[in-house]
Parts: C-alpha cells; sequence; structure tokens
C-alpha cells in the first residue's frame, strides 16, 4: 500500500513510542468529535498509563515537531496535516472490512452494468466512507472495443458511438459532408466493426490507416468512405481523459468543517474543474495500492484541510490502469476504514470490467 503522494520527499521525524500513542489517541479523538482534545480524553483512549503532566508535555514535543496543534485560545489540540501524513504513513492500522458490508457492496456492484458501474461505485464510496466519492471513468483509447454505430444528426454531423467490451459507452460527434442517409451510414459501421471488434482504439486507428494506403488503388468508394469516417470519429475519442464521475455530494455536506458555505463553494470549485482535480491525481498517485494526499501538499487554497484517497482500478492496454478511484473530504476522516473502502472498491470494479 502507497501512502505518500508520487514526488513527496518531505522527511518525517522520528518519534518514540510514548509520542506515537499520544499522536494515535489525538488522531482519534478528532476524528470521532470534530473538536480538539485535552490530555484528560487522551489518557482515557491511551494503551499506557500516563499522568496528565506527563501526556502535556508529549503534547508540547508534538507541537515543538509541526504534529498537532491549538486550533485557538483552548486547551485541545488538534493534529495537523503534517501530524495526520505522518500517522497516516507509520501508525495507520490496517482493517479489514465487515464481511456483512463486503457482501453488501459486491451484491450491488454485481448487479450494475456498462456505465452504471462506474456510477453505482462514486455513490457507494460516498455512503459508506461519509466522503464525497468520486470515479475517472475509463479512457476509451485503453479498452477494448465491442461495436460502433453511426447516427445522423444533420446534413453535416454524425453521433458516433463506441462499446467496449466493459458496456462502456463513449459518445462522438463528428463532421461529414458525405450525406449518406442512415441506411448507407449503417453499411459503412458495419465495415467498420469488422475492423473494431476485440481491438483497442490505437489498434483499430493504425489498422484503419493501413488500409486507407493500400486501398488508393481500388474503386470501392463505401469502404474508403467507412476508413475515412473511422479514422475521424477514433481520432476525436483519442487520448481524451475519463469522465470525473461524482454521484451524491450530500453525505459530505453533513461534515461540520462544511458549514461554511463559502468554504463549501470553493471546495466544489476546486474539484469539479475536471482538468484540476486530475492534475492532482496525477501528482499524488502511485501505480499500484491506495495513495493518501492532504490538501497543503498541493498548491490549491480551496483544498486545505481536506484529503484525498485514491487508487488506481483495472488494467488496460500495456498493463496502465483503466481509471482511478476513491474520495474527498475534510482531513479529519477514519483512514484505516476509508482506505480499506477505497481499496476493496478498485477490487471489485476490476474484477468487474474483467469479467
Amino acid at each position: 500500500m502507497s501512502l505518500r503522494p508520487s514526488g513527496d520527499d518531505s522527511v518525517m521525524p522520528q518519534i518514540t513510542e510514548r509520542q506515537a500513542a499520544v499522536l494515535r489517541a489525538v488522531v482519534a479523538s478528532y476524528v470521532g468529535e470534530a473538536a480538539p482534545v485535552g490530555s484528560k480524553m487522551i489518557s482515557y483512549l491511551l494503551p499506557i498509563t500516563l499522568s496528565s503532566a506527563s501526556i502535556r508535555n508529549v503534547l508540547a514535543e508534538l507541537a515543538e515537531l509541526g504534529l498537532v496543534e491549538k486550533p485557538h485560545a483552548s486547551a485541545g489540540r488538534v493534529p495537523t496535516e503534517r501530524g495526520l501524513r505522518l500517522f497516516v504513513d507509520e501508525l495507520v492500522a490496517p482493517i479489514r472490512l465487515a464481511p456483512s458490508e463486503r457482501r453488501e457492496i459486491a451484491y450491488r456492484v454485481e448487479g450494475a452494468e456498462g456505465e452504471g458501474v462506474v456510477q453505482l461505485a462514486s455513490e457507494l464510496l460516498s455512503l459508506h466512507t461519509r466522503q464525497l466519492g468520486f470515479v475517472v471513468a475509463p479512457r476509451i483509447d485503453r479498452l477494448v472495443l465491442r461495436h460502433v454505430s453511426l447516427v445522423r444528426l444533420s446534413r453535416e454531423r454524425l453521433l458516433v458511438v463506441l462499446i467496449a467490451q466493459t458496456g462502456a459507452v463513449h459518445r462522438r460527434v463528428i463532421e461529414d459532408e458525405h450525406g449518406f442517409g442512415q441506411a448507407e451510414l449503417d453499411r459503412v459501421a458495419a465495415l467498420l466493426n469488422e475492423r473494431v471488434a476485440g481491438r483497442t482504439l490505437p489498434e483499430v486507428r493504425d489498422r484503419l490507416a493501413r488500409e486507407a494506403r493500400l486501398l488508393r488503388r481500388e474503386a470501392n468508394q463505401l469502404l474508403a468512405h467507412a476508413l475515412e469516417i473511422g479514422a475521424r470519429a477514433l481520432a476525436v475519442a483519442d487520448g481524451q481523459a475519463g469522465d470525473v464521475v461524482i454521484e451524491t455530494r450530500l453525505t459530505l455536506l453533513d461534515q461540520p468543517e462544511f458549514s461554511d458555505p463559502r468554504r463549501v463553494r470553493d471546495f466544489f470549485e476546486a474539484i469539479e474543474t475536471k482538468e484540476r482535480l486530475l492534475e492532482v491525481l496525477d501528482q499524488m498517485l502511485a501505480p499500484e495500492g491506495v495513495s493518501v494526499a492532504f490538501g497543503e501538499e498541493f498548491e490549491d487554497p480551496a483544498l486545505r484541510r481536506c484529503a484525498l484517497v485514491a487508487t488506481p482500478y483495472g488494467k488496460g492496454v500495456d498493463a496502465a490502469p483503466l481509471g482511478v478511484l476513491g474520495v474527498i473530504g475534510p482531513s479529519r476522516m477514519d483512514f484505516s476504514r476509508v482506505i480499506a473502502l477505497v481499496d476493496y472498491f478498485s477490487e471489485l470494479i476490476t474484477g468487474k470490467l474483467r469479467s
């Protein structure tokens, strides 16, 4: 499991077992109560016996290391994002989800088909983590294609529908001035399907280019038009980033950190700019396993005091992942549970897309 963003070479301090125990207690209380924690509460959560004075001394040491802070004049402490980073990297305790919860999630995912798989995964991630679940849908150029359809929208425009073996559907509109009626377009689509089925988009594109070069000496006008339309349709789809699917926001709005309408607005503006969220994921994501990043590790004020937990899913062309899934929300989250859920959803969606 990878828990540090790729490219992050910041050095974390070495802490003693006593400091680690107190930091765990601070994080546990903060996650549960969303409020600063004092020495008395920490004493109840510690697996060892420490006096209030000893606990205050340890808190002072952790504060010097930049791992906890006082948010205001109260005596309580909260973990800093640096403290949460150390906790996630070195102290978080892996858990296994309850069998009943695993069965419930697996049952729901098994019943989904096509595009509904990523939509349902986003919804269930939100529901089970109480954070904002998201899924970056598979890029079309990493999927094996099954079928292509062409539909006349107007004299100059065609709708191209590409269906992958996973059931994912990609729609693109292209310009076309041949003026074919729908019956002719169906024949063109039939010629394309002979070349599309069972191949990836780059493979189909290369084959169409080779055939077009060879066809120059032949007088097969329909095939020539099919190759031309196919090449343009696939060129439009090639290289496009997957859509970011966010199905529900209601669970996140229950969090006390989002009681401020301005913060809610800034947060959603940051994550709903698809390019920005994909850029953040590129910075943090490891090739395998679950990655965790905190808002201050990115140059975006709207993500301050937020955490993002994500992992790749599926295997496509050249063993590259088909997409990414995860959650984003306040940095005050139950990381053991959230990491386990994100990892399990990746396992389920990968298996579903392979079936």
